[in-house]
């Protein structure tokens, strides 16, 4: 890795990526793609409270750690913390990741059901397969867009389905890194790309697209190495016909760069 270029759109752990890389020779490029606004309710919430008293939801499915923590934040806010694990724990609790886990834990909620690796949609809908959904109450806690995916598999089985939302995506209020980003991919001055989210690939598109540049974006990517955290993030890069070089495996940073120093030393 040593001498080369390497552009990082993560956001939230972006200076710990930045110094990883760093640390191994390589020079980050920080051009953070996405920004998470809070976009909790706590009117929606104390709705919510009321809603689930009267008919229980049968399961709740927290899809982040973010998500999960705000909405916890919430029910503090309103006083109704008690309440929101006693309603908890007449649910079955469905987890997609490590993060919801390590936050519902915090909070001594009960976990019934946790998502397979690498953690995605698939795999919470396996792991939720042998229960009845017919006629049941499912809520879904939101995370930065919706799970399309996900309502829609559990609509066609029958379900009742509740998201509800505790933050949302937008592209950064500064986007003049992502543009000197653009400007240095088309002067071949970046030797690897690291996409950790599918929503930063949108939103890079989006910034090119608006700037007139969409199409030398695709081109520039695919002369350079393209690193995917997952099937997730590789699947949105395929739709702007961007084929990842890599996609790490399972998919956190540690294998991330281990298959990124491959790439570059091989490249």
């Amino acid at each position: 890795m040593k001498s080369k270029v390497v552009a990082i759109l993560e956001t939230r752990v972006g200076a710990h990526l930045a110094e990883m890389i760093e640390r191994r020779g390589g020079t980050a490029m920080l051009a953070p793609a996405l920004e998470e606004v809070p976009d909790v309710d706590p009117r929606d919430v104390g709705t919510l409270l009321q809603e689930w008293r009267c008919e229980p939801f049968k399961m709740v499915i927290f899809q982040t750690g973010v998500g999960t923590r705000a909405l916890f934040a919430a029910a503090d806010a309103l006083g109704a913390t008690q309440d929101f694990h006693q309603l908890l724990a007449g649910a079955l609790i469905v987890v997609r990741g490590p993060k919801p886990t390590g936050e519902l834990s915090a909070r001594d909620v009960r976990i019934d059901l946790r998502a397979a690796s690498p953690f995605t949609t698939e795999t919470v809908l396996s792991a939720i397969s042998e229960f009845p959904m017919h006629d049941s109450k499912v809520l879904v806690q939101r995370y930065g867009a919706t799970n399309r995916e996900l309502l829609d598999a559990l609509r066609a089985r029958g379900a009742s389905v509740r998201e509800i939302t505790t933050y949302r995506w937008s592209l950064p209020q500064d986007i003049r890194p992502l543009v000197a980003l653009l400007d240095a991919l088309d002067q071949h001055r970046v030797d690897a790309t690291v996409f950790t989210s599918a929503v930063q690939m949108h939103n890079l598109h989006t910034v090119a697209e608006n700037h007139g540049r969409a199409a030398q974006l695709v081109a520039a990517l695919g002369r350079s190495i393209v690193a995917s955290i997952g099937p997730v993030c590789s699947r949105a890069l395929r739709q702007y016909g961007i084929e990842p070089t890599f996609e790490a495996s399972p998919p956190k940073l540690g294998p991330l760069l281990t298959a990124l120093d491959a790439a570059l030393a091989s490249g």
